[in-house]
């Protein structure tokens, strides 16, 4: 059998609390995206979307992350009435979401792999990279990388733009 290690809140402030609890919260239930729209008025004819998403049934603590983050927008899918907090903006995934989850990090093996991966291709958006073909080569490779395995599906991958 398993030991249970104890983990200490001693010495952690409200605001930590908080922080710890959403950053598990978004470990089950959160991810990072890269998703592709084609936009023939763009050089290299695509748009690159980074977003990072959080959908529940009950928006509480969707409210609360919106809040804490101070960025996005919480929709409600009729069908279902599922709520999804959205973050798409790229100045807000690079100055507030990223920085938070640096500080508040994800635990598991795939998230923060995933994470990771989301923080490089910010990184060469941010340079301008998603504007030249090989940037856009680059990004897309890093993508693949993203949430791999069953049940993955995407509209365009790479083999659509670099057949």
């Amino acid at each position: 059998m398993r030991s249970v290690r104890k983990i200490s809140r001693k010495g952690l402030n409200k605001k930590d609390n908080l922080g710890y609890f959403l950053a598990g919260f978004v470990e089950g239930e959160g991810s990072f995206n890269v998703s592709l729209r084609k936009k023939p008025d763009y050089k290299v004819g695509w748009q690159v979307v980074m977003s990072f998403n959080v959908s529940q049934k009950d928006p509480t603590i969707l409210r609360i992350l919106k809040d804490t983050l101070a960025c996005g927008i919480i929709k409600v899918r009729r069908l279902d009435n599922l709520h999804s907090y959205d973050v798409t903006n790229p100045t807000d995934l690079i100055d507030k979401v990223i920085p938070y989850f640096k500080r508040y990090p994800v635990l598991s093996d795939s998230k923060i792999k995933n994470f990771a991966i989301f923080c490089k291709i910010a990184n060469l958006m941010e340079k301008g990279r998603h504007r030249d073909i090989n940037g856009l080569k680059e990004i897309l490779e890093l993508r693949e990388l993203i949430n791999e395995g069953k049940g993955r599906t995407r509209k365009y991958g790479i083999n659509d733009i670099f057949p």
